[in-house]
């Protein structure tokens, strides 16, 4: 990445937090047709006609910042594709996912009874993505998941309608693991992470790999989810576990407290940090500031990676929004392009007609994430090793290693 890409991402990313207010206004994509008609009315199955999309994403609360990263990469492929997905032209429905399944699921479910949408995309929370997967199935409509990562979407409880270009939690975490397992460690390593399904599931798959590799696990602890400020008498476990090394995962608000205290409370020159990916991506890296330097992380996406796919991807996202990109607004930006091919390849909006074609896609070469193709209905990808930097008047994920292609564990 040249400096002066750097700087404008670094300039735009300071910008996002700023922006938020805009997330709830839109309830249809601009140039992208009237949320009135066109999809289950007008396109239907067969040639022609029109697609209609429900985006179902956090417009409001704690998840509104993915919301808008995940809105943005999709209004982004859209406009580069004359708001035309297989040559039909498209009219996208936006709903208010919330902060959980009790306004997720009815977001979902009005989006199929009374916008009579033929797709539905995004979907944030795991309970959210869970708790729809019946109506969606039902109504026989492609659901394409841009980034919940409950395991079971596409693991033991897939169906043929259920589709991800995301990742799984399991998949994010793993990828470290088995890096870890290589490493001289003696001490060990320590998991910590909220007590809720994504962390269990995240801490499940990195502790599966680094076992599997010879790592040993120092010990563990549950923090309870969305309530704890005070991170303190967790780290002196860690500090008292005589682990090499910490594990965690956090996302959000969490993170940027998880990471200061870690920092403050003198643990990240002699226990260096690790965790998935999200520990340090889009606005929480920011909020964290200084304490995140030297923190690593293992991820499918940072604007560091240096392809020509991401450099263009860049300087449309960042053009169009003054702001720099993210993993969510990558992942819904390919949730897009794929359903580009599929609808093109299958002529048809039927659940099941595109659900054969996203099957047959093969790999997906000009993603910004790199190539990448669906394994058991979600990415295999390659995932890479990423360490905040100071540069320029900010921070960056720098990319140390790529750890290789891996797909959702078994």
């Amino acid at each position: 990445m040249t400096e002066s890409r750097s700087t404008r991402i670094l300039f735009s990313r300071r910008s996002v937090l700023g922006m938020l207010g805009t997330a709830g206004v839109v309830a249809a994509v601009p140039g992208c047709g009237s949320s009135l008609g066109g999809g289950g009315d007008a396109g239907g199955g067969g040639q022609g006609g029109a697609v209609k999309v429900g985006l179902v994403i956090p417009q409001a609360g704690v998840y509104a910042p993915l919301g808008v990263d995940m809105q943005r990469g999709w209004e982004l492929y859209l406009n580069q594709h004359d708001g035309r997905l297989g040559d039909r032209e498209v009219t996208t429905v936006v709903a208010d996912e919330g902060e959980g399944p009790e306004s997720g699921v009815p977001a979902v479910q009005r989006v199929l009874q009374r916008d009579r949408v033929d797709v539905v995309v995004g979907i944030v929370n795991s309970a959210v993505a869970l708790g729809a997967v019946d109506a969606v199935t039902s109504a026989g409509k492609l659901l394409v998941v841009s980034n919940a990562g409950a395991g079971a979407l596409t693991g033991e409880n897939r169906n043929p309608l259920t589709w991800r270009t995301s990742f799984a939690n399991a998949q994010v975490s793993s990828a470290l693991g088995d890096h870890l397992a290589g490493q001289n460690l003696p001490g060990g390593v320590y998991l910590i992470a909220p007590d809720y399904a994504a962390g269990e599931e995240a801490l499940g798959g990195f502790r599966e790999a680094f076992e599997a590799g010879g790592g040993r696990i120092a010990g563990e602890a549950r923090t309870p989810f969305g309530t704890t400020q005070d991170f303190q008498p967790f780290l002196a476990g860690i500090r008292s576990s005589g682990a090499a090394a910490t594990f965690c995962f956090y996302a959000g608000g969490e993170a940027v407290s998880f990471v200061q205290q870690y920092d403050s409370f003198g643990l990240k020159q002699t226990i260096p940090l690790f965790g998935s990916g999200f520990l340090t991506e889009g606005g929480v890296l920011d909020a964290q500031g200084a304490a995140a330097t030297g923190v690593q992380t293992s991820l499918h996406y940072t604007t560091e990676l240096d392809n020509p796919a991401n450099t263009a991807f860049i300087d449309s996202y960042t053009a169009a929004n003054g702001a720099a990109p993210t993993v969510y607004s990558v992942q819904t930006y390919d949730a897009a392009a794929v359903l580009d091919r599929a609808i093109g390849q299958a002529g048809d909006v039927a659940g099941t007609a595109l659900s054969e074609a996203m099957g047959s896609l093969g790999t997906i070469e000009d993603s910004p994430r790199g190539p990448w193709t669906f394994d058991g209905q979600n990415p295999r990808q390659t995932y890479y090793l990423r360490e905040v930097r100071r540069q320029g008047q900010g921070y960056v994920n720098a990319v140390v290693a790529d750890l290789g292609e891996f797909a959702q564990p078994a």
